[in-house]
């Protein structure tokens, strides 16, 4: 029993800091989220009364629904441990009281014993019965110890609670704090509440103007498919043209490149990504396929900088209809191309370093939108992989 004991104490102590990692782990997942929820916000704000009813501000409402259920899931989660360290922190207290109660029941005894022996005589008489000498050393002996042993015994007492009033602290603030996030879960979850029936509301605006949503796709699809050939064909020319000039690969930077998969910094400081990569049906009309999407729309502060994912070779700068002027940098096999800027800072051939700014974006209202795509050769990527969580 006392090496299962052993054991299992040791086991809490080696488990105590990973939790608490956890927990800071957690936290600060959480704060992550909030700052995206209070940029989402701002971007929400910048909308004026034409852009509330668009699939772009519905994606926006969207996605911080979908942020609000992600800090309500980690307030569960600082609940759920609160609550455990509370447990745990009341059967400690019970266990001190344990001992408290015993070692009172001790120190009870021995002021009875001292005060019924207190007369002197009867102390004498006490020691002089014993049986040999053996015996009446250990009586005097224990007579001699008695005043000592009670005054420590009522030294542990003292300790013992004080011990225990410390922990009876302890518990009070985590109680405090897991009524602090019950009382902000409660919060979030009305505001979610709210941020659903307002995307319900949009959602039957929209269903409203069918026919005139219909005719944006058509324009939209139209622009967006004639964005797609042009970027295929510049990759193609590009990959043709160094084939025929018999340019080498650079391997090494190409594998470079595919090692920082899922860790690629982003394009633009902060975003929400409002079009993913892809074929998508449109969220309301579930019958209407969007149309296809080579690489990824980025909703960001107005007149962002843009910023080169990785290092590399600007291969060409091109003005496209509806999507500003668009740098096309070269990263070995990979390319990565970076649209609606409105000004390129950058020049064709010119070598650029990871997170050099190759420019800023058009002004969109109050805020800026970029589309990037990432390219393998002729082989379109999906950027969600290849870019760190933000």
């Amino acid at each position: 029993m006392k090496r299962i004991l052993i054991a299992i104490l040791t086991l809490l102590v080696l488990l105590s800091p990973a939790q608490a990692q956890d927990i800071d782990r957690h936290k600060e997942l959480k704060k992550k989220i909030e700052q995206e929820i209070s940029f989402i916000d701002n971007q929400l704000k910048s909308l004026n009364t034409k852009q509330k009813a668009t699939r772009e501000n519905l994606t926006l409402i969207q996605k911080k629904a979908s942020d609000r259920k992600a800090v309500i899931s980690q307030l569960d989660v600082q609940i759920r441990d609160a609550e455990q360290k509370i447990e745990a922190k009341n059967a400690e207290i019970a266990k001190l009281q344990g001992e408290i109660d015993t070692l009172g029941a001790y120190y009870s005894r021995l002021v009875y014993n001292a005060y019924k022996n207190r007369d002197t005589k009867a102390w004498f008489m006490y020691v002089l019965a014993s049986e040999n000498i053996g015996q009446g050393y250990r009586r005097l002996s224990y007579i001699k110890n008695l005043s000592v042993t009670v005054n420590e015994q009522a030294e542990k007492i003292r300790i013992k609670r004080e011990e225990l009033e410390s922990e009876k602290k302890l518990l009070e603030g985590m109680m405090a704090q897991a009524l602090k996030a019950k009382n902000e879960r409660q919060r979030e979850y009305k505001t979610l509440v709210a941020e659903e029936k307002e995307t319900q509301g949009i959602i039957k605006e929209i269903s409203r103007n069918q026919g005139k949503y219909r005719k944006e796709l058509a324009a939209k699809r139209k622009e967006v498919e004639k964005l797609n050939r042009e970027i295929q064909q510049m990759v193609q020319k590009s990959v043709a043209a160094d084939k025929k000039k018999n340019l080498p690969v650079d391997t090494k930077l190409s594998g470079s490149f595919e090692q920082n998969k899922g860790k690629l910094g982003w394009p633009v400081a902060r975003g929400v990504i409002t079009e993913q990569f892809g074929v998508h049906f449109h969220p309301v009309y579930k019958n209407i396929k969007l149309p296809e999407n080579n690489g990824i729309t980025i909703r960001t502060d107005k007149n962002a900088e843009v910023h080169c994912v990785f290092e590399g070779t600007v291969k060409q700068i091109v003005m496209m209809q509806g999507y500003g002027q668009c740098v096309l940098v070269q990263h070995g096999a990979y390319y990565t191309f970076y649209c609606k800027l409105r000004k390129v800072t950058v020049k064709s051939g010119q070598k650029v370093a990871t997170g050099q700014v190759l420019g800023y974006l058009e002004g969109d209202g109050k805020a800026s939108s970029i589309h990037f795509q990432i390219w393998k050769g002729t082989q379109k990527q999906n950027p969600e992989a290849w870019l760190r969580p933000n």
